[in-house]
């Protein structure tokens, strides 16, 4: 399959978004968590950056082993997650893979970092690190955990630190917010998502034009810069692709056989192995509970309330109930022949098979899985020819009861 011909755009916005940080002017900075109030701090002036995707980054670049190592002696312990010792480990060694990719000297400093914790609770302490060593305000939102049915006292929980940050922000700016650009960001913020949502229901089609590979790359601009009209444009360019193959009947995956979900993280230092390895079986992941953590349900008609409603019904923030009311609906809407279970050793919080989910959905609902032990960014932790051997042997199992 030849590759995406948006690739090309997509490299030139990444590398214009990066190397505006290094602007004359200067820009101000502010570090957001990866699922944070960014349309808040877009709305006030600050360009944003987000250190999770830097993390992804390294694990990308196979450079996360060389520098984990540096955060340890620092006290920073190897269960905890790799993204946040990859991150901290290669600041430390004064390194970044973005000087490669995009002729940067760093990563950019901060004037102010802001975190949510309905993705991670260690993105507190992971962005406190940096806020004492640039001196700098640190502020975050600590949202409800395990969710199950969304409640008014959920979201007004969350939309009362909303407007609490917001008036913190005020205050360390000494300017009021424009709530008029706050509407226009969170409604580019919204019609990102919805963008965005489309390109990853086309792997409805059968067969799919894209795979979760695809979705992996695809998702920065989703994650990095929505509430940014760039990103809109991207999404509907990168649609209309998707469309022209979906019209043509062309698949990502050749002879597609079996069709995969894919729960949990990315082994981002491993993206290239997985998808040769399924593709060589006929087997095209097509959904994804990672990627469809960046589709939002915002309004600008009220973005504060949609915010701490769209953020706080994350995934990977519910209880286990509905995050198997959610699985099977992706299941059944994907036609998805079996689930894949990424266990990774230092993300237990979006590790979804540690408690029982998979044998249950295989029990009540007929849903094959198979477990990947592995990590986000540790290698350490992964095993080539161990997960070879026990996922080709899956695919057969899968193809044998279909028989």
């Amino acid at each position: 399959m030849p590759p995406l011909r948006s690739n090309d755009t997509l490299k030139t916005i990444l590398r214009e978004y990066f190397q505006s940080f290094f602007a004359d002017p200067a820009p101000k900075v502010a570090w957001c968590s990866s699922v944070g109030p960014s349309e808040i701090l877009t709305a006030f002036g600050y360009k944003v950056f987000f250190p999770e995707n830097h993390g992804a980054l390294l694990g990308v670049s196979r450079q996360a082993n060389k520098f984990m190592p540096v955060a340890h002696a620092r006290g920073y312990s190897p269960d905890i997650c790799s993204y946040l010792t990859s991150d901290i480990g290669a600041f430390l060694a004064g390194e970044t893979p973005l000087t490669r990719a995009y002729g940067i000297p760093s990563i950019p400093p901060p004037d102010l970092i802001v975190y949510n914790t309905n993705q991670c609770h260690e993105v507190q302490d992971w962005f406190s690190f940096y806020a004492r060593h640039f001196d700098v305000p640190c502020l975050g939102i600590s949202s409800p955990s395990a969710v199950g049915p969304m409640g008014e006292p959920h979201v007004g929980a969350v939309a009362a630190q909303l407007e609490t940050l917001i008036g913190d922000i005020e205050a360390v700016n000494h300017t009021r917010l424009d709530r008029d650009r706050l509407r226009e960001v969170v409604g580019l913020s919204a019609r990102c998502s919805e963008l965005w949502g489309r390109f990853l229901r086309s792997a409805q089609a059968k067969p799919s034009p894209i795979t979760f590979f695809d979705g992996c790359i695809q998702m920065a601009p989703a994650v990095m810069l929505r509430g940014e009209a760039v990103a809109v444009e991207y999404y509907e360019l990168l649609n209309a692709e998707i469309d022209e193959r979906v019209a043509a009947g062309v698949g990502a995956v050749e002879g597609e056989s079996l069709r995969f979900y894919w729960d949990g993280m990315p082994v981002w230092g491993r993206l290239r192995f997985f998808s040769e390895l399924f593709a060589d079986h006929g087997v095209n992941v097509v959904a994804s509970t990672y990627c469809n953590s960046w589709i939002f349900d915002l309004s600008a008609e009220a973005p504060i309330e949609s915010m701490a409603r769209a953020y706080t019904s994350l995934f990977i923030n519910r209880s286990e109930a509905i995050k198997e009311d959610v699985l099977r609906k992706l299941v059944r809407d994907f036609s998805v022949d079996a689930v894949m279970y990424h266990d990774a050793k230092t993300c237990p919080h979006n590790s979804n098979c540690r408690f029982g989910m998979p044998q249950r959905m295989l029990a009540e609902h007929g849903i094959p899985f198979h477990v990947v032990h592995g990590d986000l960014n540790d290698l350490r932790c992964f095993s080539d020819e161990q997960t070879r051997t026990s996922v080709e042997a899956f695919v057969e199992q899968v193809e044998d009861n279909r028989h």
